[in-house]
Formats: C-alpha cells, sequence, structure tokens
C-alpha cells in the first residue's frame, strides 16, 4: 500500500488573535478563518505531529521547542482582556525535536533546544482553527537571527525526510506585512502587495533550482521591499519551500484582507478528495 509524504504549506496567521474577537468591520477574518478550519482536510490526511515555523520567534541559532506540554505566550499587544486567556493545550513531542535536531546536525546546521518558550500566536492562533481538539503534537522551530534568505532555504532542504514521517511542516506569516500599510487599510489591495503577490504565486510554481534563485532574492521582486520592510514574515515560506524539494509549488488560498492580498502556498499539493 502506497504511502503519500506529506506537503509543506506556508499559510497566513492573521492579525493577532483576530479569528477570535470582534474585528470591525464584521467579517474581516471569516475567509481566511474559514480556509485555515479546513486546513488538515486539504493537506490529504491527519499528520502524526505538526513542525511549526513561525514568524514571531528569530534566535541566534535555529532553536526547537522540546518541552513536553508547552505552554502559550501571548505575544500581542492591546487586545481584549479574553485573548490573553485563549487555550490550545498541544502536545509537544521531544522525540520529534531530537529528530530535528539530528537532521539538522547531519546537514551542518546548528540547532539548540528550547525547553522554556510557550508556543507564540503564529502557532497557537491559527493551529486553534486547524485543530480545534488540540490533539496533534506540535513542535516549533525558530528563525535564525539575521534572516537570510539561503539559510532558510537550507533549512527547508534539511527538514524534507519528515514529510516521509507523517510530520506536517508549516510556515506561518503574512505573505504581505507592512505594517504601516496594513493600518491604513482600504477598499483595495495595495499595489506593492498585488505586485509581489503575483511574483509569488509565479516564482513557487518553478522548477525547484529556479525557485531557489528567485527566492533567495527576493528584495529584488516587484513589490519585494515595500511588502517585507522586515522580513521575518515572510521567511517561513523559505523554509517550506526548501522542504518542498523537487514537488512544484501551488497558491492555494488568496484574501483581500486590510488593504492587502494575503496567500497561502503548498508544495507537493494533494488533489482534493471528493
Amino acid at each position: 500500500m502506497s504511502h503519500q509524504r506529506l506537503p509543506s504549506v506556508y499559510l497566513p496567521h492573521g492579525a493577532g488573535p483576530c479569528f477570535f474577537m470582534d474585528w470591525p468591520p464584521a467579517g474581516t477574518w471569516d475567509h481566511m478563518e474559514s480556509w485555515l478550519r479546513n486546513l488538515i482536510h486539504q493537506v490529504g490526511r491527519r499528520p502524526r505531529a505538526l513542525l511549526v515555523i513561525s514568524a514571531h520567534w528569530e534566535t541566534p541559532e535555529f532553536s526547537v521547542n522540546a518541552q513536553a506540554a508547552p505552554g502559550l505566550l501571548y505575544d500581542y499587544y492591546g487586545f481584549p482582556a479574553h485573548t490573553y486567556q485563549l487555550e490550545w493545550p498541544a502536545p509537544g513531542n521531544p522525540q520529534l525535536a531530537n529528530r530535528i535536531q539530528d537532521l539538522l546536525g547531519a546537514a551542518g546546521i546548528p540547532c539548540v533546544q528550547d525547553h522554556k518558550r510557550g508556543l507564540d500566536h503564529g502557532v497557537f492562533i491559527p493551529l486553534k482553527l486547524a485543530v480545534p481538539e488540540a490533539d496533534i503534537p506540535v513542535v516549533q522551530l525558530s528563525l535564525r537571527a539575521g534572516l537570510d534568505p539561503a539559510e532558510h532555504l537550507a533549512l527547508g532542504k534539511a527538514l524534507a525526510p519528515l514529510r516521509d514521517e507523517d510530520v506536517l511542516i508549516v510556515g506561518s506569516g503574512m505573505s504581505f506585512h507592512n505594517m504601516q500599510r496594513l493600518r491604513q487599510g482600504g477598499s483595495q489591495p495595495d499595489p506593492d502587495s498585488v505586485l509581489f503577490d503575483g511574483w509569488l504565486a509565479e516564482t513557487v510554481a518553478l522548477p525547484q533550482d529556479e525557485r531557489e534563485k528567485r527566492l533567495a532574492h527576493w528584495d529584488r521582486a516587484p513589490g519585494g521591499r515595500a511588502s517585507h520592510p522586515v522580513e521575518e514574515h515572510l521567511l517561513p515560506l523559505h523554509v517550506v519551500a526548501g522542504a518542498g524539494g523537487a514537488d512544484p509549488g501551488l497558491k492555494v488560498f488568496e484574501d483581500k484582507v486590510m488593504g492587502s492580498l494575503q496567500s497561502a502556498f503548498m508544495f507537493g499539493a494533494v488533489p482534493a478528495s471528493s
């Protein structure tokens, strides 16, 4: 019986705890929420574990959360009091953390274990929608300070074997993350957001070598630097793309929200089941 490898996926995680509060105008985040709730169905089968690379954790060396029962880190500010009481008690997986550290070590990529930090909102906010029962183990892996695109592509390549081990590799960010422009909003998407989103959709679908060359120099893309004055919300895509290997990338979701286009991308996407 054949066992198809899991895809790797880059998703938009919204703004703070946006899915769990009243956000004017009503319905702002409904489309994204609906897509996130359907995530496990879209990847083809239930994974045994989740590995999440979030925009909200940077460390001097790559760090992997190795706790058996990680807490939550409410790393957002100025939101309603109840959003600091949200719960998502998914178990960790120290064995998987060890496996990640071994894979990175074999690739010559230093990685340390973390036993204190909670899962940040780039992890628990979207996954509270995708896995509301919190019954799939989750391990978080940091970005590396310096935010070098090539390093994060290489990180993804080293993690790729996990796709054959029923681990879903998730990059959590936002494909447009210019906070000044997002706060201004608007009825139409920001022109730079439109340009860069089109470039991303074109780039992820390219053969691996060409895709990686373009992603390594994403800041030269139309609308690139305007879409990401700082690239921490984009680089989870590089990790996911690296893990995608020779599998083609596909834009699998698009939303118009807060005057921007926000998209999700999947590598090795499985055909939708009936």
